[in-house]
C-alpha cells in the first residue's frame, strides 16, 4: 500500500498523557509540524497524576495540540471525536498497564484493554482511518524456552489477564481487519523504560527505593531477562511505521533484540545515578538488596526477533541499556520531588515488563 502523508492531517492518540503516548505525541508533533495531534486520556490514578500532568505541560507547548479528557469505552466520546477530527490515523495506546496487578484489579483490564479497544476498532470500522496503529506486548508470547520471539508464533498461552487482553486484542484486530477493512498494525513492545517512564516499572521503583535507604527486592534471585527498549527508540519506530499502512492485520515486535538480566539493570542503574550524583561513589548495591523467588504471573526471559520490523522501516532500536538509564537517572534528579512516598499498607507489584 501507498504510504501516508500527514500534511494538514489529523493523528489521534489515545492513553496520550501516558509514557508511550506523550512520547510518542511530542516526536510526531515535532517531526511534522503540520499535522493535527488530539490527544485522549483518562488521567486514572494507577499511578500518580503529577507525572501525567507533567508529560501534558510539555504537549501544551504545540500548538499543533488538542487534549481530551476522557474515557476510549465511552462510545459517544470516540463517535464525537471521530466525527469531528475524522483522524488518517489512530494510535491506541490506552491501556490499562501492568502484570501484576491485573492479578488483583482484573476489572480494570476487562474494562480498558477489552472493552476500550472494542470501542476504537467499532470508531475505525465506521470512520475508516487509512491505518490503525495499537499497543500489544511481549506478554503476549507467555513463558517459553525458545527464544528469540517471533511474529508468527503460537500466543496461545498467556500466564497473566493482561497478557491476555493484548493477545484478544491482536484477534480483535485481525477480525475487523478481515470483515471491515481496516488497516491495522500490532506493536508488540518490549520493555520500555526511560525518563518520565511508569513508577511501578523496576528501574523506576529500585530508584526510589535506593535513595530513600531502603533494600531493593530481586525477584527470581536477578536472573530474570528483558530486552529492555529505550522510550526514543520506541517511538521512532511508532513514528515510521504510522506512515505504512497493513494489508489487513500485521504484527511487529519492538525491542531491543539484546535480553539482560535485572542484575545487570541494578549495576548499570547504580552506575548512571552515581554519574548524576544522586548516589556516592563508594555505594554498593549488593549490600542493599535481597533476593527472592519468582513473582506470580512472572516469565523468566523476553526475547524481540526485530527482523520484521527492520525490514518494514530499515531501523531497530539502538540505545544501550548503560545510555538509557543514565538519561533517565539524570531526568530523575531534577524531578524527584514528584515522587515521594506516601504511607500505605497496600503490596506494590514491581514490574519488569
Amino acid at each position: 500500500m501507498n504510504p501516508i502523508t500527514v500534511t494538514n492531517q489529523t493523528i489521534l492518540i489515545t492513553g496520550a498523557a501516558g509514557f508511550i503516548g506523550a512520547a510518542t505525541a511530542k516526536a510526531i508533533m515535532t517531526k511534522y509540524p503540520n499535522c493535527h495531534v488530539v490527544g485522549i486520556d483518562n488521567f486514572n490514578h494507577y499511578y500518580t497524576v503529577k507525572l501525567k500532568q507533567l508529560r501534558l505541560t510539555e504537549l501544551r507547548q504545540f500548538t499543533n495540540f488538542t487534549m481530551i479528557k476522557g474515557d476510549i469505552s465511552n462510545k459517544h466520546l470516540l463517535d464525537r471525536v471521530f466525527s469531528k477530527y475524522h483522524p488518517m490515523i489512530v494510535i491506541n495506546l490506552a491501556a490499562q498497564a501492568g502484570v501484576g496487578y491485573s492479578i488483583s484489579h482484573p476489572d480494570n483490564y476487562i474494562h480498558d484493554n477489552i472493552l476500550g479497544f472494542y470501542r476504537i476498532l467499532e470508531a475505525c470500522r465506521h470512520y475508516q482511518p487509512a491505518h490503525l496503529v495499537y499497543a500489544s506486548s511481549s506478554s503476549v508470547y507467555g513463558d517459553r524456552n525458545t527464544v528469540p520471539y517471533c511474529t508468527d508464533d503460537k500466543v496461545d498461552h498467556p500466564v497473566s489477564l493482561y497478557a491476555a487482553t493484548k493477545a484478544s486484542n491482536e484477534l480483535l484486530a485481525d477480525c475487523y481487519a478481515h470483515l471491515y477493512k481496516i488497516h491495522a498494525t500490532g506493536l508488540r513492545f518490549f520493555t520500555v523504560y526511560g525518563p518520565m517512564g511508569r513508577p511501578d516499572m523496576a528501574y523506576f521503583k529500585f530508584t526510589k527505593q535506593i535513595l530513600a535507604g531502603k533494600s531493593i527486592e530481586l525477584y527470581n534471585q536477578g536472573k530474570n531477562r528483558r530486552d529492555f527498549t529505550y522510550i526514543d527508540d520506541i517511538v521512532e519506530a511508532i513514528s515510521r511505521i504510522m506512515l505504512l499502512p497493513a494489508d489487513g492485520h500485521r504484527l511487529l515486535n519492538i525491542g531491543k533484540g539484546h535480553p539482560e538480566t535485572t542484575i545487570d539493570l541494578v549495576t548499570n542503574l547504580q552506575s548512571a545515578l552515581k554519574q548524576s550524583g544522586l548516589l556516592p561513589a563508594d555505594y554498593d548495591i549488593t549490600a542493599h538488596q535481597t533476593m527472592l523467588p519468582p513473582q506470580p504471573a512472572d516469565v523468566n526471559t523476553t526475547y524481540a526477533d526485530t527482523s520484521d520490523l527492520f525490514a518494514l522501516i530499515n531501523y531497530q532500536p539502538q540505545v544501550k541499556l548503560r545510555d538509557g538509564l543514565q538519561r533517565f537517572a539524570d531526568w530523575y534528579r531534577d524531578n524527584h520531588h514528584l515522587f515521594k512516598e506516601k504511607p500505605t499498607k497496600k503490596t506494590q507489584h514491581t514490574q519488569i515488563c
